[in-house]
C-alpha cells in the first residue's frame, strides 16, 4: 500500500517530444531491425573500467540518450528513465564472441539509447558502439562515437572528467523546413513522385531467419580506380558505386524482364550536408532522407553504359530540394496522430507481401576519419593503434533489402546484413562478388 501511495505521489517522468523521423525509423521495425553497430579494431586492450564509466557519464549527459521512446496519450516522446535503468548500456563480452560478430539488437522502448559492447581479443579489442535508427541515423551514431571516445579520452586524463551537460535540444525538421517558402514546399509535394516497387533481390522463402553479416573489403588501389573512372564521366564515387550496384542486381536476379525495363533503388541522403550549418550538426539525431533511382540496362551492360544515367540523377536531386517532400510527407501523416501512423505502415507492408516486391537500398556512409576517433588510450596508458573501422547495417529480412559502403584508410568495404533462411547466404556473397566486378 505504501508503495502504491509513493507511486501516486512521485512526480511523471520527464518527457520531450518525439519528432516525426524519430518516429517514422521506429516503425520500420516492420521490415527490417533498426538496430545499427559502429566497430571499432584496435591493436591493444581497452581499459574496460573506465569505458564502462565513460558509457554511464555519456548517457548521462544527453537528456535523449538516458530516455526511451513511448507513446502517452496518443503522443509519440522521449521519456527520461532513472539511472537504475540504464544496466546492460555497457557490456564486457565473454571469451570467443568477437568471432561472429553482431551484437544483439538494442530495444529502443526500454533505453537508454546506446549500448557499448567491449570483445577481448588477443591481438587486440573491439569497441561496438550500438544505436537504434529510431534514435538516429548512421551520420549520428557515428557522432555517439566520436562522443564515447572522447570522454573515454577525458576520463582517462582526469577521472573526474565529464561531459557538458546537453539542454534538450531540437531534433524535428523545423529549421529545413524553415528554409523553403510556402510555395516551394507546395511545389516540392507536386513534383515529388511516389516510390514505385519493381523488383526485390532474391529469397528462399518468407519469414525469419538466423542474423547474418557479409561484407568485402576491396584494397586501396580500387577506390584510386573508381576515383578515375568517376573523373572520367562526371561522376563521383557514389554514383560509380550506385551503378555497380544497379548491375549487381540485374546479374543476380538473372530475370529477362528486368533486361531494358525501368528498375529502381533506395539511396539516401544526408539533410546535414545539403543544408551545412544547419541544426544536427554533431548531434545523434536522423537527418537522412531516401530518394529514388530508377535506370534501365540492357544484356550485357557495363558501368560506362549506364553511368550517364546515374549522374543525371543524382544532379538533379542535389540541386533540387531534396528531402523537403519527405519532411511534408512524414509531418502530414504524423499530424494525424498515431493511428495514421501505425495505418500508413500497415498498408506498406500490406504492398509488399501482397507484391512480393521492394526496391532495395544502397547508402555510402562515406570516408570513416580515425583523426575524429584518436589518441585513444590503451589500458597501459600507451595509444591504441586504430586498425579498422566498420558500421554494421540494419538486418533485412523480405522482401527488404540493403548494402552498405564505408572506406576507411582508402580501403572500400561493401557489407549487408541479412536474415539466412529467407535469404541464401550463397546468393548474398555472390551479390557482392558481383558488385566487385563491376566497379573498376
Amino acid at each position: 500500500m505504501d508503495g502504491e501511495i509513493l507511486k501516486r505521489m512521485s512526480p511523471p517522468p520527464v518527457r520531450h517530444p518525439a519528432p516525426a523521423f524519430d518516429v517514422f525509423n521506429i516503425y520500420f521495425e516492420q521490415i527490417y531491425d533498426p538496430t545499427m553497430h559502429v566497430v571499432f579494431v584496435f591493436d591493444g586492450e581497452v581499459d574496460g573500467d573506465v569505458m564502462r564509466e565513460a558509457t554511464k557519464r555519456l548517457i548521462a549527459s544527453d537528456p535523449y540518450l538516458r530516455s526511451r521512446y513511448a507513446e502517452v496519450d496518443g503522443r509519440p516522446v522521449w521519456e527520461e528513465i532513472p539511472e537504475e535503468l540504464w544496466e546492460g548500456a555497457f557490456v564486457l563480452a565473454p571469451a570467443g564472441e568477437a568471432e561472429n560478430l553482431l551484437p544483439p539488437p538494442l530495444d529502443v522502448r526500454s533505453g537508454p539509447q546506446v549500448r557499448v559492447n567491449l570483445y577481448r581479443r588477443e591481438e587486440g579489442d573491439l569497441v561496438a558502439v550500438t544505436c537504434h535508427h529510431g534514435f538516429c541515423d548512421a551520420s549520428g551514431a557515428i557522432t555517439l562515437a566520436k562522443d564515447l571516445f572522447s570522454v573515454y579520452r577525458g576520463i582517462m586524463e582526469d577521472p573526474d572528467f565529464r561531459p557538458v551537460p546537453r539542454d534538450p535540444y531540437d531534433r524535428s525538421t523545423d529549421q529545413v523546413l524553415a528554409l523553403y517558402s510556402g510555395e516551394e514546399r507546395e511545389r516540392a509535394l507536386a513534383e515529388e513522385e511516389p516510390f514505385v516497387d519493381r523488383w526485390r533481390f532474391p529469397v528462399e522463402r518468407d519469414g525469419r531467419g538466423t542474423p547474418r553479416i557479409a561484407c568485402r573489403t576491396l584494397p586501396p588501389e580500387r577506390l584510386g580506380l573508381a576515383k578515375a573512372f568517376g573523373k572520367e564521366n562526371g561522376a563521383t564515387v557514389n554514383d560509380v558505386l550506385i551503378g555497380a550496384f544497379f548491375l549487381a542486381l540485374l546479374g543476380i536476379r538473372n530475370d529477362p524482364s528486368d533486361r531494358g525495363a525501368p528498375r529502381s533503388i533506395l539511396t539516401s541522403a544526408d539533410l546535414r550536408k545539403k543544408h551545412p550549418g544547419c541544426h544536427g550538426e554533431g548531434l545523434p539525431m536522423n537527418l537522412s532522407v531516401a530518394y529514388e533511382v530508377t535506370l534501365s540496362a540492357g544484356e550485357g551492360a557495363q558501368l560506362r553504359d549506364i553511368i550517364d544515367q546515374v549522374t543525371a540523377i543524382t544532379a538533379r536531386r542535389k540541386a533540387g530540394s531534396l528531402g523537403l517532400a519527405a519532411i511534408l510527407f512524414y509531418e502530414e501523416i504524423l499530424a494525424g496522430g498515431m493511428p495514421a501512423v501505425r495505418a500508413f505502415y500497415d498498408g506498406m507492408l500490406g504492398r509488399y507481401q501482397a507484391s512480393g516486391l521492394k526496391n532495395p537500398v544502397f547508402s555510402n556512409l562515406g570516408i570513416f576519419d580515425p583523426g575524429d576517433y584518436l589518441p585513444v588510450p590503451g589500458k597501459d596508458g600507451g595509444e591504441l593503434g586504430l586498425l579498422d573501422i566498420q558500421y554494421l547495417p540494419c538486418v533485412c529480412w523480405p522482401y527488404g533489402f540493403l548494402m552498405l559502403a564505408s572506406t576507411f584508410r582508402d580501403r572500400l568495404t561493401l557489407m549487408t546484413a541479412y536474415e539466412e533462411g529467407p535469404y541464401s547466404t550463397a546468393v548474398v556473397e555472390r551479390f557482392l562478388e558481383y558488385v566487385d566486378e563491376y566497379l573498376p
